[in-house]
């Protein structure tokens, strides 16, 4: 590790008191040293929780930390509520870099002074954030288009700090046994591979074409044109769309948007992602998503920002669907059986003890008006006791909860008596039905049939094979 990065790290978690989070170990003798040393540390922990403490000290770390705090905040399944809770509130709040650097990021990518590659460039940027910004732009044809800039030198700011929370994550996994149900190295690992995901420009426009082609004839959901010709790794040129964010509650009001509409529409919209699609946007929070008020009758939403994706294998889909459908219908041995049979749970796992597990759980959501009862911390709390039984939670799962929950508070944030299992159980049913339906296994069988034809001349060789080994294998007994 660095010593002076470890140093400025170590007075930042004595400012905030996380020696009070952290083990009890000689490895904190420095914290506490700095924390006895500087007085106005001693009341910190009078004045905010520990999950507002260890918000703030992100914060203070800067922009690579505060999107490590963002990834964390999805791993319910290992943090504390309060804890998850705070982090959720973490905000990309960067100030943006200057506008010369990024007109010669530009003419560097495309090799032409910036006024022949745009008939208009404005230099002021429209947004910054911790990986990118974006600027504004027309096209020589005439079009209104953003330019999405990856902030200069941040591939090395990313891998010097990823470094440095590896070296971080090993030191705590060796000297804190709780660590190791944490996983430390595992999600710095995660939140590594999220990181260079969204460093590649060239990626996000992919994930971008494939959302658009998804909805392409939808009247619910709008998404931007993307420019290929434009688009290189460290920039992504796309459709200037206008909205209001979805947010502002105040302003879709005024202009009499049907709400209820909006928010069943959000829930429909994610629930054909996952499971017509099987391909999702997963960082749907409010500063993603934009409502076009051209039609306020027909409001419709606009999403932007495509770095994080997340998709589901036919298994995932199927766990998904009949864990959510069992879940309303207090099934809960069902419930125990799919997470054995998908193997999310090890084969050996009692049903029954799963089941006691898994009912002391829902029970108490069921206390609650169907209004009020989340998907999301259903997913969580499935999680949570399945980890018990030694559950190894996929990233594609994670990625899916985090995205429900966001969904869900946008939802209910645009019309809070928003019954979620009222708009879910007939798609779910519905899907059900098509997924299994006649029609839909001739088509898999029909489109299995090439690889069928192929080895089907290997078959009589298999089949005597087989039987052979079960000759000797009696012979044998």
């Amino acid at each position: 590790m660095n010593l002076l990065r470890a140093l400025s790290i170590a007075r930042v978690c004595a400012r905030y008191r996380l020696d009070n989070l952290l083990p009890q170990h000689p490895a904190m003798l420095l914290v506490k040293v700095l924390v006895a040393l500087n007085p106005r540390c001693w009341s910190v922990c009078e004045h905010f929780s520990r999950g507002a403490r260890l918000r703030l000290a992100l914060e203070t770390l800067g922009p690579i930390y505060i999107k490590f705090g963002q990834i964390l905040s999805t791993r319910r399944d290992l943090l504390p509520d309060d804890i998850a809770d705070e982090l959720a509130k973490l905000q990309d709040q960067v100030p943006p870099f200057a506008s010369d650097v990024a007109i010669a990021i530009i003419e560097k990518a495309y090799k032409k002074p910036v006024n022949e590659i745009f008939s208009n460039f404005d230099p002021e940027p429209l947004a910054s954030a911790s990986i990118a910004q974006v600027h504004t732009a027309v096209l020589p044809n005439g079009e209104d288009v953003v330019l999405k800039i990856v902030r200069p030198n941040i591939a090395k700011a990313v891998n010097k700090n990823i470094k440095f929370l590896y070296g971080a994550a090993k030191t705590l996994q060796r000297v804190w046994p709780d660590a190791r149900r944490l996983r430390p190295v595992e999600v710095v690992a995660e939140f590594e591979k999220t990181l260079h995901h969204e460093l590649d420009m060239v990626r996000e426009a992919a994930n971008a074409s494939q959302l658009r082609r998804n909805f392409l004839d939808s009247d619910i959901i709008y998404v931007p044109k993307v420019y290929f010709d434009y688009t290189v790794k460290n920039i992504m040129v796309m459709e200037r769309i206008y909205g209001t964010k979805v947010s502002d509650v105040e302003t879709l009001n005024r202009h009499n948007v049907d709400l209820e509409r909006l928010a069943r529409n959000g829930v429909e919209i994610f629930m054909t992602q996952v499971f017509r699609d099987s391909f999702f946007h997963a960082d749907m929070h409010p500063g993603n998503v934009l409502v076009d008020l051209t039609n306020p009758e027909k409001a419709k939403y606009c999403a932007i920002d495509f770095g994080i994706v997340g998709s589901l294998s036919d298994d995932d889909q199927r766990y998904l669907a009949e864990n959510f459908l069992a879940f309303f219908q207090h099934d809960y041995k069902r419930i125990a059986q799919l997470h054995i049979e998908s193997l999310w749970v090890p084969e050996n796992t009692n049903v029954e003890d799963l089941t006691s597990a898994i009912r002391c759980v829902c029970e108490p959501i069921f206390q609650k008006p169907m209004s009020e009862i989340s998907f999301g911390m259903v997913l969580l709390r499935l999680f949570q006791v399945a980890r018990e039984f030694d559950m190894q939670i996929q990233p594609q799962l994670i990625l899916l909860q985090k995205t429900l929950l966001n969904i869900e508070g946008l939802g209910r944030q645009l019309y809070p008596d928003l019954d979620l299992w009222d708009t879910v159980y007939p798609f779910l049913k519905k899907w059900a039905k098509e997924k299994y339906s006649l029609s839909s296994l001739l088509q898999r069988f029909k489109a299995e049939m090439p690889f069928i034809l192929e080895k089907l001349p290997e078959m009589p060789s298999v089949v005597y094979e087989f039987l052979q080994q079960k000759v000797e294998s009696s012979r044998t007994k």
